[in-house]
């Protein structure tokens, strides 16, 4: 077909695509999208980009291996200094594997969970002082009178490590609530050495809403300091009606969150409703729209509210999913081991049952890999090793190592 059947600016369209797969990937390796199932709901993204972008495949040989398959529904996995795993599980104990993934201790007597639904002992994160001050903290779901909250706590690990000292539990994100999904409860430092936490706003039609209600802790991310106080000067501190220590709203379920050590941006994985999956760079103040705004639908297939994707006022996220994919957890991968990795998020995918690997190139995605697809597996949580290999455990009792061949 002759070029000049081209108007100018279908030509510039054209170019202007094709560079956008070029950028940050090998042009000879963009591919179609990975995902080929239609949406559950026929919305239209905001920008070019945002949802389906270009498949690309790794060049690197990998060398993938499970090396514990009889963990008891893991749920978060930090690495330790010596290269060995911290892992939660949902039933409310932790426990520490060496780093070749052979169970070295059991960790007991933490404080009660409601391990019921989507609750459990949840996130773990250590200090950023760990190797001194041996703190951890941790996330879970805390029975109260008038139903289930999100609780945070701290303590000392113990010297013989089955333990944990001086437990205090600095942060409760209220109101309770009687059903027991969407609990978000992730944990990332920031630079400084304080704590972004993410909430889930609860799902229930009746409460979902508090996500927009800046009174409430429900569907956010709150930046506390180490004792679970505000930080101070906060987008909200000194605002009527407002808890000072939210830095953004409007979530839904955030079961992702890390810091990019490139830009030093937060980043948040979002698990939609019916499609709607998300990737947001959380910026202080903003609101990423929940309730209001959402690519997905109701389980139902009927649409959430008023069923809009775009309303003044409200983020867009950077990167989304229709069909779901349920993210589960996200991770930066930052090491030299595997070079065309680094910069990369990755994002634990549940009912998607893979790992997604994402190109990032000035804060947008321009590139989606699929991994361990044809496992069976939910990638519960993901962890950057001492060695460079991916670390992921999964909700059968399995932590996989992705590494260099």
């Amino acid at each position: 077909m002759s070029v000049n059947i081209f108007s100018n600016r279908n030509l510039s369209i054209l170019l202007t695509g094709l560079a956008l797969n070029c950028v940050n990937i090998s042009c000879v390796e963009a591919q179609n999208p990975v995902e080929t199932n239609q949406p559950s709901a026929d919305f239209k993204p905001a920008f070019a980009g945002q949802t389906r972008i270009a498949g690309i495949k790794t060049k690197t040989p990998l060398d993938i291996s499970v090396i514990n398959e009889k963990l008891e529904n893991p749920w978060a996995i930090s690495v330790l200094p010596n290269g060995g795993f911290l892992i939660t599980q949902k039933q409310g104990t932790m426990v520490i594997l060496t780093a070749d993934g052979k169970l070295s201790k059991k960790i007991t007597g933490l404080p009660k969970v409601d391990p019921s639904g989507q609750g459990g002992l949840l996130d773990v994160t250590l200090d950023p002082n760990f190797a001194k001050n041996r703190l951890i903290y941790w996330a879970y779901s805390e029975p109260q009178k008038d139903g289930v909250l999100l609780a945070i706590a701290k303590g000392k690990l113990a010297a013989n490590e089955t333990s944990v000292e001086n437990q205090t539990v600095i942060y409760r994100a209220t109101p309770a609530y009687g059903g027991k999904l969407q609990y978000g409860s992730r944990i990332v430092f920031d630079k400084n050495g304080n704590l972004f936490v993410s909430t889930g706003e609860r799902s229930g039609s009746d409460i979902r809403i508090q996500a927009q209600y800046l009174n409430s802790s429900l569907g956010k991310i709150l930046h506390l300091t180490p004792e679970g106080k505000a930080v101070a000067n906060g987008p909200f501190a000194g605002k009527a009606d407002a808890r000072p220590e939210i830095y953004a709203y409007g979530l839904r379920n955030p079961d992702g969150l890390a810091i990019n050590p490139l830009t030093g941006d937060l980043w948040e994985a979002e698990f939609g409703p019916k499609g709607g999956d998300e990737v947001n760079i959380i910026k202080p103040g903003k609101n990423y729209g929940w309730p209001i705004i959402t690519y997905g639908t109701e389980y139902s297939g009927k649409k959430v509210g008023e069923g809009i994707t775009q309303k003044e006022g409200m983020e867009q996220p950077v990167y989304y999913w229709n069909p779901s994919i349920s993210p589960g957890c996200i991770a930066f991968y930052n090491s030299n081991s595997i070079a065309e990795w680094k910069g990369n998020l990755f994002v634990g995918g549940l009912s998607g049952s893979h790992i997604i690997r994402l190109v990032i190139k000035d804060d947008k995605i321009v590139g989606e890999e699929r991994l361990l697809e044809g496992k069976g597996e939910r990638f519960r949580d993901m962890a950057e090793g001492k060695d460079g290999a991916l670390y992921s455990v999964t909700d059968n009792g399995h932590l996989y190592r992705i590494a260099k061949k």
